[in-house]
């Protein structure tokens, strides 16, 4: 267990303005000091200058939100050769809890003191690369499919004979079509504000497929470069190897194919009632990760011989379409984390 690795564990309670260490004893698991510092250069440093000074010896970082308002500070505290863990923020069940930043602070390290499996933080360079395009492709889908709903929301409004015109076009005419509307020739102010509209929703996901389709190739090329191994999976496009390949980080950070599948939620949980003995997948976990396993499968699922068979003979073996489903996600989140294992972690 970390307690019998060091002699501090140190809290970190991360914001974006300031942050919160506590610095807990492993022997005992009492407060040694509080402090707070700014979440800039400036701070990190005054907190690793802290650490000097209340965690003499063995020490190790407990901060939670790596991946966000504490990724600066990891990598701070990596560069120095400290030694930094990944924390999970509490949950907040409702139950009447204290709550302060000195408090989640010391949660955070003493969280850690009695675990065998320890998280490392996420590493930056071209995984951080392909979070950033991801999260900016997801956004981009997004503010597209509100577009499209708005843009037939409208066609409902239209007069005759203009409305049963446009709603039997595709979607691609029907873009094409309303991005070229002239309104300034209608004097009718209500049909003008309507073609108004439908022109600047079609420009703009016209805009947000362009957008879409540049950040999904230089995803790609990213991952080629990162994992190329994962797209020569069956059912794994560029897309989902990226999710795989955020959620998974660098070899080292998750211990086992286990924790793999407990952080992508496809861990078996016992839900048996009665006579009927079943299990069930975990709810829980990096739901992103998750989704991605579901579409890999679905994929699989329509063009793989090998997982069309299992499918069919589990179901020839009184199980359901679903049931199947979950033993193969949990099958899938075991081969993809040796293949990841095996593939060197990228620059």
């Amino acid at each position: 267990m970390l307690a019998d690795e060091v002699d501090y564990v140190i809290g970190m309670d991360t914001h974006r303005d300031f942050h919160t260490l506590g610095i807990v004893q492993a022997s005992t698991g009492g407060l040694a000091f509080e402090a707070e510092v700014t979440a800039n250069a400036r701070g990190y440093a005054k907190a690793l200058r802290l650490a000097g000074e209340h965690a003499r010896g063995r020490r190790a970082w407990a901060i939670e939100g790596t991946g966000s308002y504490g990724a600066g500070l990891a990598r701070f505290l990596c560069a120095r050769g400290e030694r930094v863990l990944e924390v999970n923020r509490p949950k907040r069940d409702g139950r009447s809890l204290a709550k302060s930043d000195p408090i989640d602070a010391i949660r955070a390290a003493r969280t850690l003191l009695g675990r065998e499996k320890l998280a490392q933080p996420r590493v930056g360079g071209k995984r951080e690369a392909v979070r950033a395009l991801v999260t900016t492709r997801e956004g981009a889908l997004k503010a597209k499919k509100a577009g499209l709903c708005q843009l037939r929301a409208l066609l409902v409004c239209l007069p005759e004979p203009l409305r049963s015109e446009l709603r039997g076009l595709t979607r691609s005419t029907l873009l094409g079509r309303c991005a070229h509307l002239r309104p300034q020739q209608h004097r009718d102010g209500e049909l003008r504000g309507a073609l108004v509209s439908l022109r600047a929703l079609a420009r703009r996901v016209e805009t947000l497929t362009l957008e879409e389709r540049e950040l999904a190739r230089e995803i790609r090329t990213l991952v080629l470069e990162s994992a190329p191994e994962l797209l020569a999976e069956p059912g794994v496009g560029p897309i989902s190897a990226a999710q795989v390949l955020v959620s998974y980080s660098h070899q080292g950070r998750l211990a086992s194919e286990a924790a793999f599948a407990r952080l992508a939620g496809t861990a078996p949980i016992e839900a048996s009632s009665g006579e009927r003995k079943r299990h069930r997948l975990d709810p829980g976990g990096d739901r992103q990760l998750n989704r991605a396993l579901h579409t890999i499968i679905i994929s699989r699922r329509k063009h793989h011989a090998k997982t069309i068979a299992y499918i069919a003979r589990r179901q020839s073996e009184g199980k359901t379409a679903r049931e199947a489903i979950r033993s193969l996600k949990r099958y899938l989140a075991r081969h993809l984390f040796r293949v990841l294992t095996a593939t060197p972690a990228p620059a």
